[in-house]
């Protein structure tokens, strides 16, 4: 039987295969894309075991190649169809359709198909990809995906725009949760160097040992266990390399990134001879600049070589005018994105958005508006939608404010500095590292500023 559907066709120009039993019901699917089933408006248990008729509006007895084939015994090969799915969208799809036969009685059909989307339905590939056009080179954010009305926000758009056009590298400031790397994105894909991978590393999520082969590559036979494998300074060839967290890496990797960077040349561990590169690096930090080299932790040589153009975010209190915008913004991608409808916050929330102080930024608002997806009874988010931490906040601040004005103001800094690593501590589930990142500390400042408050 396959042998002989071998001769008429080529399997690998198919992408799905059903089989129904004599009836017509479907009892086999095997799909390359699940999202097509869900754009045929069906779960997969609803479809199994359905008559095959039941799943296109204008399907039927008359036009269902699975059914002429079952009726006729003749194989039906390269046919094309246009068919309307449960969810009103028009499908396209080529099927070659061929009879099961056992004992000369026809017992089932196998179909091969093809699903293709027509012009006017070309919004059915929003479900497939964040961004259609720049997917393919490891980016899923353009400019437009910096929304804001916040004019420091607006120079920061205009200053991607214009830096995107050289090849200077460029140092990226902010808090965590500001969105450094959608702004890396945007640059990259505003860039000549677009068509090309743009490759990133959390250098603060890499153990320190392995965090120069990570970068470097290796050669097989430098180490126990190693092999010939490039770096990510090679994998960005003709691309950008973003390394966010730069303030995480130790004194002596940072002298052997500022040769790298100088000479655009790199050595993987054991090897012997130069690689020459065409990258673009693009570095980000969640702690003030100043403060990484005031306290020795940035090398002033590397600092100025990775900032020949630097830009800071300002974190998300400090662009109180684009909290709604982000709202209204995030309640779109999440309708898109889960099977359920939001219209908007209720006046409430949004309220408290205002008040609210975002120690996570713009991530933190994100996630926020996912939760009250998952809690949400209506199409209005509403207060008992949103984390608990946010409304247990907002209660507590008016107080806390009160308290502290009849305090001394460095006694009421310190309680204030104490009550905030406390909460932050709790949130990040006790772990120092993560605690520092969104305080926007080092580990050290922040294990010293534990054991003043005695907080350990």
């Amino acid at each position: 039987m396959m042998d002989h559907i071998k001769e008429k066709m080529n399997l690998s120009d198919y992408d799905n295969v059903l089989i129904a039993d004599e009836q017509g019901s479907v009892i086999f699917y095997d799909l390359a894309d699940l999202n097509v089933l869900k754009e045929l408006g069906q779960r997969p248990e609803e479809f199994m075991g359905k008559h095959i008729t039941t799943s296109f509006k204008d399907l039927s007895e008359k036009n269902s190649t699975i059914l002429q084939v079952l009726k006729t015994g003749e194989a039906i090969c390269n046919a094309e169809q246009e068919l309307i799915t449960k969810t009103g969208n028009t499908f396209v799809t080529r099927n070659s359709t061929y009879p099961i036969i056992e004992n000369g009685k026809v017992i089932g059909a196998v179909e091969f198909s093809k699903h293709f989307f027509a012009k006017e339905n070309i919004q059915s590939l929003d479900k497939y990809a964040g961004n259609k056009v720049y997917r393919k080179n490891n980016t899923i954010y353009t400019i437009d995906n910096i929304i804001t009305e916040n004019p420091r926000m607006e120079r920061v758009k205009e200053q991607i725009r214009k830096v995107a056009r050289t090849n200077s590298t460029v140092l990226i400031y902010g808090k965590t949760g500001t969105g450094k790397e959608i702004a890396a994105q945007a640059i990259h894909n505003l860039s000549e160097r677009y068509e090309k991978p743009f490759t990133s590393l959390n250098c603060g999520a890499i153990p320190a040992s392995l965090l120069e082969s990570t970068l470097f590559g290796t050669t097989k036979g430098s180490f126990t266990g190693s092999e010939d494998m490039p770096g990510l300074f090679e994998q960005a060839e003709g691309g950008t390399l973003f390394l966010d967290e730069i303030n995480s890496l130790d004194f002596d990797l940072q002298v052997k990134l500022l040769k790298a960077i100088e000479e655009k040349t790199i050595r993987r561990l054991g090897g012997k001879k130069n690689i020459a590169l065409n990258i673009r690096v693009i570095s980000a930090t969640n702690e003030d600049p100043d403060i990484l080299l005031r306290e020795n932790r940035l090398r002033e040589d590397l600092f100025y070589r990775l900032g020949v153009v630097q830009f800071d975010l300002p974190p998300l209190p400090q662009r109180k005018e684009d909290i709604e915008l982000l709202t209204e913004y995030y309640i779109n991608f999440y309708n898109e994105h889960m099977n359920i409808l939001i219209e908007r916050a209720d006046e409430e929330v949004m309220a408290l958005f205002q008040r609210y102080d975002w120690p996570g930024n713009i991530r933190e608002l994100k996630n926020a508006i996912e939760t009250a997806y998952n809690h949400a009874e209506s199409n209005v988010i509403t207060m008992e939608d949103i984390p608990e931490r946010i409304r247990r906040y907002s209660e507590k601040m008016p107080g806390t404010l009160a308290q502290k004005a009849v305090q001394p103001l460095k006694e009421a800094v310190e309680q204030f500095e104490k009550e905030m690593i406390m909460a932050e501590l709790e949130r990040s589930g006790g772990v120092i590292a993560k605690t520092a990142r969104k305080l926007g500390l080092s580990k050290q400042s922040l294990k010293y500023k534990m054991d003043k408050y005695m907080l350990r």
